[in-house]
């Protein structure tokens, strides 16, 4: 058996402006094309198939032509969609009858009352596979289970959310068919990009240990972290990444998707062998300069000097000046630069020389930054920065208040 593993599509995504549905039906072409030749059996998508809980009709429009491109050109493919933490649980779940004609599987919300719904079996040309599709877990979807002596641990709730279904995947796998676990969360050690993740849960406990996925499952499909990586050193826990740079911080990463296959011995032993397939990148993201920042003069003459005549889409162009250089025409200027030049300009960062404290940390200055900072960071700055409070740590009841109140926000923005 034969599993494409993806996620973090973020269809409908506007990237300081700009539509990015001409590099999504790209990366669908290749993904369609791939699916063919690699002969898939299941296309495994670990959440965030939407940038927002209110995705336009187009960014809709395009998940659901291309799962009806991909069974037209594989009719005997299987589709496990899960809900990840930008995704609306009832938006994903709204569209569960229409998908299913098209062998589409969708995991939108976790029921602590029914794990069983979270477990999927696929039987395709002869082969089987058992999927554990927990879609993202909020706070309230788990809040039953997370009770401690010392108050709610999201940690453990997720923990035994996992649990319950692997249990009741257990009891059905007397075959040993492959056992796959999907997710989407901060698995403990992954490596977050500076500006595009949202923090899951503030206070400590965002990152998730691997131990919650079992010792049994053949392959664990993760979704949230936009870097494809291992987990925990181990070949079959991976993140797949997204398919396309969601933010400037990510323009040096490779983007990929997880070719899997299963095999099973004369003993019913199941191996598993990862192949990681890379995806061309349609549309470049440049930062002008590539390193310290330059005059003003220089910067223009970068601008001018950049050849986008080989793109077939627009690449996406940031600057930087120094918040020092003080030419009033700064903008005209750089206007004057990109006369003519085939890009999507995504503005002008100014950059400060940052000043250190007498604790040899930096100081935020930049307010383009505000973005890349969870709240719980925001909160100890603020303490860290009055003066009566200054070399006080934020109490744990005042972090428990600030969770409280975001993951009711976050709840609200998924209705």
């Amino acid at each position: 058996m034969k599993v494409l593993h993806t996620s973090d599509w973020h269809l409908g995504q506007q990237f300081y402006e700009h539509d990015r549905r001409d590099e999504h039906a790209a990366f669908f072409t290749w993904l369609l094309s791939t699916l063919v030749e690699q002969h898939i059996d299941i296309l495994l998508v670990a959440g965030d198939i939407y940038h927002t809980a209110t995705p336009s009709a187009s960014a809709e429009n395009q998940l659901y032509q291309f799962i009806k491109d991909a069974k037209k050109r594989c009719p005997q493919l299987h589709v496990v969609i899960i809900a990840g933490n930008h995704d609306s649980a009832n938006r994903i779940l709204a569209a569960q009858p229409l998908l299913a004609q098209f062998d589409t599987h969708v995991v939108g919300r976790f029921e602590v009352t029914d794990p069983a719904n979270t477990v999927i079996e696929i039987n395709t040309q002869n082969k089987r596979a058992v999927i554990v599709a927990m879609p993202f877990l909020r706070t309230s979807d788990i809040s039953s289970l997370s009770h401690t002596k010392n108050g709610p641990s999201y940690a453990q709730g997720v923990e035994k959310a996992y649990q319950l279904a692997l249990d009741h995947a257990y009891s059905i796998n007397a075959q040993n068919s492959p056992l796959i676990v999907m997710g989407h969360l901060h698995a403990k050690g992954g490596d977050i990009s500076s500006d595009s993740e949202r923090n899951l849960v503030i206070g400590g406990e965002e990152s998730i240990s691997a131990n919650v996925f079992g010792n049994k499952a053949d392959y664990v499909a993760l979704g949230h972290l936009h870097k494809a990586q291992q987990v925990a050193k181990k070949d079959v826990i991976r993140y797949s990444g997204t398919p396309i740079p969601m933010s400037f911080s990510e323009r040096n990463y490779t983007h990929q998707v997880n070719v899997i296959e299963f095999k099973s011995d004369e003993k019913q032993t199941i191996s598993t062998s990862v192949n990681p397939l890379y995806i061309p990148r349609s549309a470049e993201v440049i930062i002008l300069p590539k390193g310290e920042c330059v005059p003003l003069s220089d910067l223009c003459e970068q601008i001018k000097a950049l050849d986008t005549s080989q793109h077939t889409i627009a690449p996406y162009l940031r600057v930087k000046l120094k918040s020092s250089d003080t030419d009033t025409t700064f903008r005209e200027q750089i206007e004057q630069a990109l006369e003519g030049k085939h890009v999507k300009f995504c503005g002008i960062e100014r950059v400060r020389e940052q000043t250190i404290t007498s604790d040899n940390s930096a100081v935020f200055e930049d307010l383009s930054e505000i973005e890349m900072l969870n709240p719980l960071n925001l909160l100890e700055q603020a303490f860290a920065n009055d003066k009566d409070m200054a070399g006080q740590a934020v109490p744990d009841e005042l972090k428990t208040l600030l969770n409280d109140v975001i993951n009711e926000l976050t709840e609200q923005e998924q209705l």
